[in-house]
């Protein structure tokens, strides 16, 4: 590959915005958990959708897994921006109300380089400090002009925002390589690794059930390419067949035949399909770490009973 410049060994000074206390990069705190040998926990959230949603979440889910003590929370965007306004109000509601760094997330496709810019500095004005950085899905309604307003390609996203200064930035990684890369995974993971030397600080990876795949994915980026930041599993415990069959088939990640097998063993036993899915992702997570993961970053749809119980099953909290 063509060498880059890696804007992160070359940074500007921080500008002096006062964030709000207690809120960190998330850099550093991979860099102080790494020194100490411990792993970063972090869950993510979607942005709800109704007003009886945002209660769930801030009157129940919040408070359930501020109990294990997370290391940083993190809040999706909608395609195109749908929930721009609403992923900052929650990131900064979260960080105000909580004292939890959090993170917002960040798409490019099919938005102008001056509506990025502006949420950025909104972002950065309410003392959001992380930004992940992601190309994103086009919003049904997009037009070819739209697009081309913006930026293509995530790496393009991660070099804009490093120059904005004042954010630590993740990206997001594919094990199993991104469902629209036809070209092989190692190509994939090439891409990658030019997102890390436009400025990315971390990865998190998307979904997957098969450990081989997150340690070939990260040996290679390792070992052939010289990455050196952290590269943490995203682990999505299986609540529901159906629903994890359908975001197994959005995302191009593999649900092993044995494992679909087993789901649909259990029929229309719904507590049985998620009592499974929490001791499966308990022994995933298990090797993970005894693997050398960084951390575990759950997606945990909104919701905070399995998370609690994985995190406890594997003795990460008192």
């Amino acid at each position: 590959m063509t060498s880059i410049p890696n804007p992160r060994l070359d940074r500007p000074p921080t500008p002096t915005v006062a964030p709000t206390p207690g809120i960190r990069f998330i850099r550093d705190i991979y860099a102080e958990h790494g020194s100490q040998g411990r792993p970063v926990l972090s869950f993510e959230f979607f942005p709800p959708k109704t007003p009886k949603g945002d209660v769930a979440l801030f009157e129940r889910t919040l408070p359930a897994l501020d109990v294990l003590r997370p290391d940083f929370y993190s809040v999706t965007y909608g395609a195109g921006g749908s929930t721009r306004d609403k992923t900052l109000a929650i990131v900064d509601r979260i960080q105000r109300e909580h004292g939890t760094t959090t993170m917002a997330h960040l798409t490019c496709i099919s938005t102008s380089r001056s509506d990025i810019e502006r949420y950025l500095s909104e972002a950065r004005d309410r003392g959001i400090r992380n930004i992940l950085a992601l190309r994103g899905d086009p919003p049904l309604e997009s037009s070819d002009e739209q697009f081309e307003r913006g930026f293509e390609y995530s790496y393009q996203l991660v070099e804009f925002i490093s120059k904005m200064e004042g954010f630590s930035i993740g990206t997001a990684g594919f094990p199993e390589s991104h469902i629209a890369c036809t070209e092989g995974r190692h190509v994939d993971w090439q891409r990658l690794k030019a997102k890390l030397d436009r400025g990315a600080d971390f990865v998190l990876t998307q979904l997957f059930f098969d450990n081989d795949d997150y340690f070939a994915f990260r040996d290679y980026l390792v070992d052939t390419l010289g990455v050196t930041v952290p590269i943490t599993p995203g682990i999505l415990p299986i609540l529901n067949t159906g629903q994890i069959k359908r975001f197994t088939a959005l995302c191009g990640a593999t649900l092993p035949t044995a494992l679909a097998s087993k789901l649909d063993s259990y029929g229309d036993d719904a507590d049985a399909v998620a009592d499974f899915g929490i001791e499966l992702a308990s022994r995933q997570c298990e090797a993970l770490l005894a693997g050398g993961a960084p951390g575990l970053h759950f997606y945990s749809l909104n919701k905070a009973h399995a998370a609690t119980q994985i995190v406890g099953n594997l003795g990460l909290r008192d």
